[in-house]
């Protein structure tokens, strides 16, 4: 088994967490194609969702399989959001936007009472910062976005090369929302919040790829099965609840 086989073992764990009835969104990326495939498949034999779309590709590949989809103007609260991870820390804190979809992805993430991210275990890391941080920027005065961006970053200890995305015709790639993306090779992000706070302060930044605080779950794929996450402050809290049931059972016993 190889990486495609845990990404989909990951997204039929994921599919099982949809309802009828359910208002989704859909993310965007090979692991998130899976899902949408496996939804389709449920939706043939009955289930009645609805569903937004974070990319133009998300909304082809879901308009072929027959999904209902909709616009967060007409449903602005979802029920659940599926989508993938570039990388995973121990805290669910994410980089996302390898397939340049970031932003649509965070705001449909956002407008959702669950995010929930599915990845082959692979994406799971210490430290965000191997892969490189996608930063979604305006498209007038890409140079001196670009400095802003490395001396600030600097300033707080996260420094690497940074390259303005590329398509394979050798033209800037550009967004669904028509901006361009910078590709910060920052290695170790130390402090994830700090430098999303230093970003959103630039002008010309219109977001970057740090998913801080948003995800509940993740859904990993791996050689030993499927693994579910939470939170480190979730998974000691439930630890902590667990050892006071033991106490009060102790007790009444």
């Amino acid at each position: 088994m190889g990486s495609d086989d845990y990404k989909l073992a990951a997204a039929r764990r994921a599919v099982e967490l949809v309802e009828p009835g359910m208002k989704l969104g859909l993310g965007t990326g090979s692991t998130a194609e899976r899902f949408v495939a496996l939804l389709a498949e449920r939706v043939k034999s009955g289930l009645d969702v609805v569903c937004v779309p974070t990319s133009e590709a998300t909304a082809a590949q879901a308009r072929a399989l027959g999904l209902r989809l909709t616009t967060l103007d007409e449903e602005p609260i979802l029920d659940l959001t599926v989508d993938g991870a570039d990388e995973i820390d121990p805290q669910l804190r994410l980089i996302k936007g390898g397939g340049g979809a970031l932003l649509r992805e965070k705001i449909v993430a956002c407008s959702s009472d669950r995010l929930v991210v599915i990845a082959d275990s692979s994406k799971k890391v210490a430290t965000l910062g191997k892969f490189p941080l996608p930063v979604e920027i305006v498209r007038f005065g890409v140079g001196s976005t670009k400095m802003m961006i490395e001396a600030l970053a600097a300033d707080i200890g996260c420094e690497g090369e940074i390259k303005l995305r590329m398509r394979a015709d050798g033209q800037p790639f550009v967004t669904d929302n028509g901006n361009v993306i910078l590709d910060c090779a920052f290695g170790s992000i130390s402090d994830p919040e700090a430098l999303d706070d230093v970003l959103r302060g630039i002008p010309g930044v219109v977001d970057n790829g740090m998913f801080l605080g948003i995800a509940e779950m993740a859904i990993l794929g791996g050689p030993d099965g499927v693994e579910v996450l939470v939170p480190e402050d979730d998974a000691e809290d439930l630890a902590d609840l667990a050892d006071l049931d033991d106490d009060q059972h102790e007790r009444s016993s």
